[in-house]
């Protein structure tokens, strides 16, 4: 079993940063890949950043050249850098664990951009 915890969302004005973390324990070598995904009011959960075990990333369209996925594995966590931030980058951000057959997510964290 993994277990995931995210910390680091916060309210920030429209051009700031912010940093998320996700911690992930228990069963690690099951995953293949933790990424980063975020949900606004009435959307859909979407992908914004996917780190790998290969060492690869991903960015949705709407946050590349402004965040960053990173990783450190002796911590067994999985960071966001996000810069630049824009009032629509506002949501719940998740972590999610790609296990093969299932995904396990994070309680998620709340990042608000303030125009």
């Amino acid at each position: 079993q993994v277990k995931l915890v995210e910390s680091g969302g916060g309210l920030v004005q429209a051009g700031g940063s912010l940093r998320l973390s996700c911690a992930a324990s228990g069963s690690i070598f099951d995953i293949n890949a933790i990424n980063w995904y975020r949900q606004a009011p009435g959307n859909k959960r979407e992908l914004v950043a996917a780190s790998l075990s290969s060492g690869h990333t991903n960015y949705g369209d709407s946050v590349k050249g402004r965040f960053t996925i990173s990783r450190d594995n002796a911590k067994n966590t999985v960071y966001l850098q996000m810069n630049s931030l824009k009032p629509e980058d506002t949501g719940v951000y998740y972590c999610g664990a790609d296990l093969g057959i299932t995904v396990a997510w994070g309680q998620g964290t709340q990042v608000t951009v303030s125009s």
